[in-house]
């Protein structure tokens, strides 16, 4: 009999630790804890804290799940590297899901879900839409469009603000965001899955330097 999957969630992709164990298609511990800062130091006592809640080790984990963005920089790296690296070394898959599939997750029809992104930006994805798309990071002048008289259902930050110009409603996500991640990657557990990437939309701060390269002598 094949064993029942044990999937490890966690996310700090925003101002929050979170992590969340999933055996089957139920979720057995679960929990959020809201930080600024220290993320990286917190993040496997907090998994840690899950298992022993739910009186389970690293050893029978079946998969891990990550959150890969958009959002926090440092924060999505920090998880990303926690998933691979518990992942290499328990010889189990790590599966990475965005952000906003996660808000998005259990909600039916047209969905806008949508993420702070800082100065004046949000990042934002279409989902139940005929077309594939993609994840973008915009403002509210430039939405992406929504097919008419869809009335969708919008979810994340700045939800009212969004459901005002496309005619929506607004909507709390269906369950908490690690709980989230781990039930999407259960659905894609038996698949082939990639090495979890940290999901980067805002290009980089750093700009070139201004000052002619030294010229290097023959």
């Amino acid at each position: 009999m094949p064993r029942k999957p044990l999937i490890l969630a966690f996310d700090t992709s925003a101002a929050h630790c979170a992590a969340a164990l999933l055996s089957g298609d139920r979720i057995i511990a679960s929990i959020i804890e809201p930080m600024a800062k220290g993320q990286g130091e917190r993040l496997l006592g907090l998994c840690g804290d899950v298992l022993a809640q739910a009186n389970v080790a690293y050893d029978d984990l079946t998969a891990i799940a990550v959150g890969i963005g958009p959002g926090n920089f440092t924060g999505i790296r920090i998880s990303v590297s926690a998933a691979r690296g518990l992942a290499l070394g328990l010889g189990i898959p790590a599966i990475g899901v965005s952000q906003l599939k996660a808000l998005a997750y259990g909600t039916d029809g047209v969905v806008i879900a949508s993420v702070d992104a800082r100065q004046d930006k949000m990042f934002v994805q279409v989902f139940g839409t005929l077309d594939d798309r993609a994840p973008e990071m915009c403002s509210a002048d430039d939405l992406p469009t929504i097919p008419s008289r869809a009335d969708p259902i919008c979810i994340g930050f700045q939800a009212d603000m969004i459901a005002a110009l496309c005619n929506g409603t607004v909507s709390a996500p269906r369950m908490p965001l690690a709980d989230a991640i781990a039930h999407i990657a259960a659905g894609r557990a038996s698949h082939d899955n990639p090495r979890p990437a940290p999901l980067y939309l805002r290009p980089a701060d750093a700009a070139p330097a201004r000052d002619a390269p030294p010229t290097i002598l023959p």
